[in-house]
């Protein structure tokens, strides 16, 4: 199956053109094509994943390259697809989120007067998100990764006749612009140093020495830029919420597992060319964003506006767990992030559909009008609070406890753990504050409740699906084994520098990693999970071992139960203000008023932004613009002026001496024509008498 890997983006992009181009004319305006597509390439997707999990082989590598472009032999740059474990599971990620995407969209967009354009829209962004994840190079990683945010800036903007959509696809499109010029500055300077972009060759090179030391730091972070933009972190994360105005299924498939997942998805690929500065700013950027966007979640009242912001919350967590070095943590909550919170999006999309707001304080009681979409939802709210037995549990536990580890090697960083830690019981608090206020209690609208009712079976089935793939048992057992953290290629790694790793274990591949042929499975033998572990080695460093392994296994309990300690803290604030009423929301809000304020604003980002980056922008156009008014036309009109001077100047030259000169020879000429005219009568006696007076003063002359 893993041979046909290439039909994955190609099938969507298909459809795009043939939904762009007769759609409308097709049958059901040809959303079977796009959903068609998606399908297949999903079956075939977890084909592959069927491989490769076969293999249970965390050095997998299925690799197929051929030359692209040929500049006459100096430089060939390659195209090619790479699978390993971490593709293979991005894979069914995406295509799965993307099916469910589209069969929702089956019934939610019905009606609408672009409803094939929808469809040919969904599935050109499948087609650069599935090439995005199968790239094997920063140079087609890049391109796909630009098709994306063009993309997403169609979908954001697919309702562009309201104004509050048309200004929030520009504003997504112009931040992720930010970040990616980042993007680019990282990926030309390690071209610059390297003179390669394969991921392979690139990360050789760096082993070779090509690139170290702060250049490769400032490298990274550039690369880390592009991520920055694309997955909402601080301070590049205020295009995410507004995202919203775009179409729930848009949402779902953006928040979810796809566009706001490729900036963790390349953090993760790059994982090796991170120095430890790099993983520090990495990790501290997820904290700040984690934080932030929990905090505004906490007073946000739109139902989408909640999830937006809990999507970048969450976004934190899996970029702050990279950055601490949970490679396979980062990665396993994406995954799981992927199931849950697409389902609290279409969940979502289902109470709008029934209720035609978006507002929670108009909402209330619909547990008995869409008992499928609130267990589902409930479901989804249970993972993401990180219950045990869910899949958040599983994931973010991992996250917590990678960052406790950090923080016990390096105490001068706990504030990780603890910052993430609070954000757990913050995100139980509000994600069942939203279930509480929008299932349960009295209706606040009746005459939106009395109108509410279940979605249709084409809305209600991707819920339960998305839903049943929210419990851990999917997860467990075979994640940690299959995907793991690749060996740094920086020569030498101080053991202190990051999360304890010794030099030795950073500067090598892992054990069994090869570099094989196009084409070939790249692969070495590897214990099952099942497997008992080979004895550790003697002597010191066996030693170290056994240390390491008992301080991870201790931070990863503490985490544990620290994490189901906050959030059944979350949880219960959550029944006790917003269930039993014990505490009353609006006094509490009254009296803490200025931070209220604050929050609902959103920390008054887009108001800094509007104030200086905006405003600084408008001023420095407005200061070109009278350069260019005052200074650069001045200068040109009085250029312009000089030379109407000149020309004046010159002209008057022309008339009065040149002309002068030719006008004068002819006036000469014509004054010695009449003269001389004269004496050119035509007469014989005159010629008889000029003759004779001639003959006389000759004589006279001749005389005298």
């Amino acid at each position: 199956m893993i041979r046909y890997a290439h039909f994955i983006p190609l099938l969507p992009l298909a459809a795009y053109f043939i939904n762009i181009a007769v759609g409308r004319r097709l049958p059901r305006k040809g959303d079977w094509v796009s959903l068609g597509a998606i399908g297949i390439g999903l079956a075939i997707s977890i084909g592959i994943f069927h491989e490769v999990f076969q293999a249970y082989d965390p050095n997998f590598k299925y690799h197929v390259v051929f030359p692209w472009l040929d500049l006459g032999g100096r430089f060939v740059l390659k195209a090619g697809i790479l699978i390993d474990n971490v593709t293979a599971v991005m894979l069914v990620v995406v295509c799965t989120v993307s099916f469910l995407v589209h069969l929702f969209s089956v019934g939610y967009m019905h009606g609408d007067p672009r409803y094939s354009r929808f469809f040919a829209y969904l599935s050109i962004f499948s087609f650069s998100m599935l090439g995005l994840v199968l790239s094997d190079s920063f140079f087609f990683i890049y391109i796909f990764w630009e098709l994306v945010g063009l993309s997403s800036y169609l979908l954001i903007g697919f309702w562009f006749e309201k104004k509050s959509a048309a200004d929030a696809c520009k504003k997504a499109f112009v931040v992720n612009r930010v970040g990616d010029f980042g993007f680019l500055l990282g990926f030309l300077l390690l071209f610059a140093t390297t003179g390669v972009v394969g991921y392979d060759e690139v990360f050789q090179a760096i082993r070779e020495g090509k690139i170290e030391g702060t250049l490769l730091t400032l490298a990274g972070i550039g690369i880390f830029c592009g991520a920055i933009g694309k997955s909402a972190q601080f301070p590049l994360h205020v295009w995410l919420p507004d995202a919203m105005e775009g179409p729930t299924p848009v949402s779902a498939l953006i928040h979810a597992a796809t566009m706001v997942a490729a900036g963790v998805y390349l953090v993760g690929r790059v994982y090796p060319i991170f120095t430890p500065d790099a993983f520090l700013v990495i990790a501290y950027i997820g904290l700040i964003t984690l934080f932030i966007s929990a905090t505004i979640a906490l007073a946000a009242t739109d139902i989408k506006k909640v999830l937006a912001y809990s999507t970048c919350s969450q976004l934190g967590y899996m970029i702050m767990g990279l950055g601490v070095g949970g490679y396979t943590a980062g990665l396993a909550h994406l995954t799981t992030h992927a199931a849950f919170k697409a389902c609290l999006f279409l969940g979502s999309g289902s109470v709008i559909h029934a209720v035609h707001t978006q507002e929670i304080t108009e909402m209330g009681g619909l547990w008995k009008k869409m008992k499928i979409t609130a267990v589902t939802f409930i479901v989804a709210t249970l993972a993401i609070a990180g219950v045990p037995g869910f899949s958040g549990f599983y994931s973010k536990d991992m996250i917590l406890g990678a960052a406790l580890e950090f923080g016990m090697r390096n105490p001068q960083h706990i504030l990780l753990f603890a910052g993430a830690l609070f954000t757990a019981g913050l995100t139980a608090f509000y994600m069942f504050r939203l279930v509480i206020l929008t299932f349960f209690g009295k209706p606040r609208d009746h005459h939106k409740y009395d109108h509410a009712h279940e979605s249709p079976a084409n809305m209600w089935v991707p819920l339960v699906i998305l839903a049943g793939l929210s419990f851990s048992f999917w997860y467990s057992g075979w994640f940690g084994t299959l995907v793991q953290k690749p060996a740094s290629a920086i020569p030498v790694v101080s053991a202190a520098a990051h999360g304890g790793v010794p030099a030795a274990a950073a500067a090598h591949p892992a054990p069994g990693a090869t570099h094989g042929a196009a084409g070939v499975h790249e692969s070495a033998p590897q214990a099952k999970p099942h497997e008992p572990a080979s004895a550790p080695p003697a002597g010191e460093h066996g030693a170290e071992a056994s240390h390491d392994a008992h301080l991870a296994h201790t931070a990863h309990r503490y985490a544990m139960f620290s994490s189901v300690g906050v959030g059944t803290l979350g949880i219960a604030l959550a029944f006790v203000v917003y269930w039993f009423g014990w505490i009353d929301p609006e006094k509490v809000a009254s009296s803490c008023r200025p931070v209220h304020t604050f929050l609902r604003n959103k920390w008054y980002f887009d108001e800094l932004y509007e104030a200086t980056v905006i405003g600084g922008t408008k001023a420095l156009s407005r200061a070109m613009g009278w350069f260019d008014n005052n200074v650069v036309d001045g200068l040109v009109n009085l250029v312009a002026q000089i030379g109407v001077w000149v020309s004046w100047l010159i002209g008057k030259f022309d008339n009065y001496v040149v002309d002068g000169a030719v006008n004068g020879v002819a006036d000469v000429t014509i004054g010695s024509g009449s003269f001389f005219r004269r004496f050119q009568t035509g007469k014989l006696y005159h010629y008889v008498y000029v003759l004779a007076g001639g003959v006389i003063i000759i004589y006279l002359v001749k005389v005298f």
